[in-house]
């Protein structure tokens, strides 16, 4: 009873069977870095990031502070180019790996349903099974007591037979 309360605490008890679902990519460490520095590149702190270097770049080197980068910026260009190509095959990698969770819940979640749907026509049979009884039930009955109240009249006019015999011979 305990297991049952606490599968009823938490909320992904349905989800337990899939657990054992991987990503195609596996989850290894390189797997799961891969995804969450993916999953980084969409935030605003990396946006932000990514703008205030760029920003200061170009002005250190638009300025002549610096001259490792001048105008027309080639280095930038190369180290952009340079996160595109990683930046797409991660992005890639982290939607097909929550491609694959999404389908495990889905399935998941279709299961539940479907579970939900065959305890709801037991439970819809059981209650005309036991409706079906009650009025069974409730014709026995209705025979019991007539049954009973035909005998007892039987057993009146018995009496009353016999009661009639007794006095009869006594007088």
């Amino acid at each position: 009873m305990t297991e049952l309360n606490e599968d009823k605490m938490h909320f992904f008890r349905f989800h337990r069977p899939h657990m054992h679902l991987h990503s195609v990519f596996g989850d290894d460490w390189f797997a799961l870095k891969a995804e969450a520095f993916a999953r980084f590149f969409g935030t605003p702190v990396f946006l932000i990031g990514q703008t205030v270097v760029v920003g200061i770049w170009i002005l250190l080197n638009a300025m002549g502070l610096a001259n490792f980068d001048v105008y027309p910026f080639i280095l930038l260009n190369l180290a952009f180019s340079l996160q595109a190509a990683y930046a797409a095959p991660l992005i890639l990698l982290a939607q097909t790996r929550q491609a694959d969770r999404d389908k495990a819940h889905a399935m998941a979640d279709a299961e539940h349903r479907e579970a939900l749907n065959s305890a709801s026509e037991e439970r819809q049979k059981l209650a005309a099974h036991q409706t079906e009884m009650l009025v069974n039930m409730v014709q026995q009955n209705m025979q019991l007591t007539e049954t009973v109240r035909i005998l007892t009249e039987r057993v009146e006019t018995l009496t009353r037979e016999v009661h009639k015999s007794v006095v009869t011979s006594q007088a």
